[in-house]
């Protein structure tokens, strides 16, 4: 079987949210012999499939880049050999470009989306494109939703119901966390902070989690990327630690000394949490916010940590401040949520469902 992924942008250039699923996705399937590619642009793009694990990119021209979507002259060129080649074709939604690109190049084509997040922010050109969201959504063979919550709260997703399944996303099983980077980080930062990872965006809400951290007072850590500046560095309450973006191993040695991972995002472009899964693996428990997306399937109130109303940094603080002084729960909490990973969550476990959505879309296309 040969599976071509679309989407706006991946590896090298990106390796958070979205690209970081794919690669799971990727690699688990390529494991398992299927022939995987990855068609995005890029901003230096290799004239040749690149090597990624044991999966290839195909990599275009990076045009411009308009309301967070890349533009891609080279793609409209490009990929309709890249999907004749393809048995199914496998997007990743919202990139307006994509759904251009399969009704231009490949509606005969068996295809499947994953919806990973309504569009939220960009409301006058949501209404523009919507005409061609909807007939693109409707010439796939099946539209995969990564949680029942977000299935009951989107209204696009309501639209094509009939042709909806879920499937979680999954991330592989961590590498047992480096001591000495471990020690080094517990030198500089000590143990039992609340920490948060992840791209310092709009819809993160740092600010509520910088007045939780305030109101309540306990030791905070932020880790990411402040390249669009979210994050006013200069006036952190004084309990409140910057350590900027971090890699792998060192992600895994802050999730291994702090007493709970902290999401305040509050808004819904925060459709999942691939954050929440990584805590999950690390056994931390979570607080987070409810929004109506995945975030609530990822963290379970009462089993795997605390979810507390949006843009309420007084419930972020008492999530806080209840954990910080209840050890024995934040263990509980932890350990269930180690547990619900290993349930719900692996790479092995997405690959497999969306191996079998393959084969029935296949089978299904056969009949026909």
């Amino acid at each position: 079987m040969k599976v071509l992924h679309v989407y706006k942008i991946y590896l090298p250039d990106d390796f958070t949210g979205v690209p970081r699923v794919i690669h799971g996705l990727a690699e688990a399937h390529a494991a398992a012999g299927i022939d995987v590619r990855v068609f995005a642009p890029a901003r230096v793009p290799s004239a040749t499939p690149l090597a990624v694990g044991r999966h290839h990119v195909l990599q275009v021209q990076r045009s411009v880049s308009v309301a967070s979507t890349d533009l891609s002259v080279a793609a409209f060129r490009r990929f309709g050999q890249a999907a004749r080649d393809a048995d199914i074709l496998h997007y990743h939604f919202p990139w307006p470009v994509g759904d251009l690109l399969h009704l231009v190049h490949a509606r005969g084509k068996p295809a499947v989306v994953t919806y990973h997040s309504d569009i939220v922010r960009q409301r006058v050109l949501r209404r523009a494109y919507a005409p061609l969201m909807h007939r693109f959504l409707s010439r796939v063979d099946r539209i995969v939703a990564t949680s029942p919550n977000y299935v009951a709260t989107s209204p696009v997703l309501a639209r094509h119901r009939d042709r909806v399944s879920v499937i979680p996303n999954g991330i592989a099983e961590r590498a047992a966390p480096d001591p000495a980077r471990v020690a080094a980080w517990r030198g500089r930062l000590g143990e039992g902070f609340f920490l948060f990872v992840g791209a310092l965006r709009y819809y993160k809400g740092l600010d509520f989690l910088l007045e939780a951290a305030r109101l309540s007072g306990l030791p905070t850590v932020i880790a990411g990327n402040n390249a669009h500046g979210e994050l006013d560095v200069a006036r952190l309450p004084p309990n409140v630690t910057y350590v900027g973006a971090v890699d792998e191993p060192d992600k895994e040695a802050l999730l291994t000394l702090c007493r709970a991972f902290v999401l305040p995002s509050h808004l819904r472009s925060e459709a999942f949490g691939v954050a929440l899964l990584e805590a999950a693996r690390a056994g931390r428990p979570m607080i987070s916010c409810e929004i109506g997306t995945g975030t609530s399937y990822v963290n379970v109130e009462g089993e795997t940590g605390r979810i507390v109303a949006p843009e309420s940094p007084a419930a972020l603080a008492a999530a806080m401040s209840e954990l910080a002084a209840d050890e024995a729960l934040a263990s509980r909490l932890g350990a269930a949520a180690r547990d619900r990973y290993e349930r719900n969550f692996t790479d092995a476990a997405m690959a497999s469902g969306y191996r079998d959505l393959y084969e029935a879309v296949l089978a299904n296309r056969g009949k026909a």
